[in-house]
């Protein structure tokens, strides 16, 4: 039986590391914490029976060999990376599932055909260097650039740079390409919902359908010189700020009238100089596009960018506009669904079938070979330290991946 009592263990063994005052967890990828996250993580794959490696993107990953060779393995996985301040169960409840489910395995003397796979993706959340995330499973399906290896840290280091600190070698970041259909028969996710549906249902676990299609576009406005609140009057000035908060609103309206899934969101704002007596001269703003259906998502940017230009030539402002990321919407592999689907009336569990609107590892995953995943009802949103997920709850998502 998957043990309850070494899942609610192993998840409260693990929030320890990077802990905040506040009861939250702040153990950012490629840190010390994160190390120290890893080690205890490679203990565990270890008494699971696996064998355990780091690749050269920071992706640790467990193997336990099939009896039946030429086989394609079925892989298990999220993240331990978190945002700052953020919960002990966003990814990691994915991860410590996983490995659960090897022990269990092991423990039961089950022969398994297939090789199993437990990986715990490096950066997921983006936290680090704000370029979107999905680090980890961006390098395993071979969607990274020459520049996320360039972009920097609040430290002023690069990706690079604190990848070979850590010690990998980033010059030889094509060694963690996995050639998926080759390699994979199948990937599942376990992932604490992150919202309120399954509890306003009332049921334990979600299986997801599809997963939302995230886009990042930076959107700056220039104002010209920046200058003295007081003399400058009402008539005569190119403030960037207000560019930026009608965009802002404008993302409200446009994503309203498409309707569906879609979602979005002014995330971030940078007012420069920001100070109380100078007009904004230069402000950026970071809008989260999201939406399962591809079409629709591209049709907001398009709208987007025609609003944009419309504000920056009534304002006078001069704009940029630069996709910071995009990633493809992802449906959940139809025989899986139907998989769960018998599942979850063999366990006699409850379930309800529903989008993602956070990205996963998952989500890139698809590219490579047949994904679904399941949600475990949790409480308090996330990204907080309040976050919550009963351990029966997540003992129930284990019993259904395994």
């Amino acid at each position: 039986m998957i043990n309850k009592e070494r899942l609610e263990h192993r998840i409260e063994a693990l929030a320890q590391i990077g802990k905040t005052k506040d009861g939250g967890v702040t153990r950012i990828a490629l840190t010390e914490e994160y190390r120290q996250g890893l080690d205890l993580i490679s203990e565990w794959m270890q008494e699971a029976g696996m064998e355990v490696k780091l690749d050269q993107a920071g992706n640790l990953i467990a193997r336990k060999e099939g009896t039946v060779p030429g086989l394609k393995a079925v892989a298990l996985g999220s993240h331990v990376d978190s945002v700052g301040n953020g919960g002990k169960y966003d990814g990691t409840v994915g991860v410590i599932a996983g490995i659960e489910v090897a022990q269990h395995i092991k423990e039961e003397g089950i022969p398994n055909k297939r090789p199993i796979e437990v990986i715990a993706f490096c950066e997921e959340e983006g936290s680090r260097f704000q370029s979107g995330g999905v680090f980890g499973s961006r390098a395993m399906t071979g969607n990274l650039t020459e520049e996320d290896l360039n972009v920097i840290d609040s430290n002023g280091d690069s990706r690079y740079e604190v990848l070979r600190n850590f010690g990998l070698n980033p010059d030889n970041m094509a060694k963690a390409i996995r050639s998926g259909g080759d390699e994979f028969e199948l990937y599942l996710e376990m992932h604490v919902e992150q919202g309120p549906i399954l509890i306003r249902e009332n049921v334990p676990v979600g299986i997801v359908t599809a997963i939302t299609g995230l886009s990042l576009t930076e959107v700056t406005f220039e104002g010209g010189e920046s200058n003295h609140v007081g003399a400058i009057p009402m008539d005569l000035r190119y403030d960037a700020l207000l560019g930026a908060s009608e965009t802002a609103l404008a993302v409200e309206e446009i994503v309203n009238k498409y309707g569906g899934n879609a979602v979005g969101t002014a995330a971030t704002m940078d007012v420069e100089p920001s100070q109380v007596n100078i007009i904004p001269g230069k402000v950026s703003t970071v809008i989260d596009i999201r939406d399962t259906d591809l079409d629709r998502r591209e049709a907001i940017l398009h709208e987007l960018k025609k609003r944009v230009k419309e504000i920056s030539e009534r304002r006078k402002l001069k704009n940029e506009i630069t996709s910071k990321l995009k990633a493809n919407p992802a449906k959940s592999a139809t025989h899986i669904l139907e998989t769960m689907k018998h599942k979850s009336k063999e366990l006699g569990l409850k379930t309800y079938e529903m989008p993602s609107g956070g990205g996963h590892d998952a989500q890139l995953m698809a590219e490579i070979t047949d994904m679904a995943m399941i949600f475990v009802r949790s409480e308090n949103g996330s990204h907080n330290p309040k976050e919550f997920a009963s351990a029966e709850d997540i003992k129930l998502g284990d019993r259904f991946i395994s």
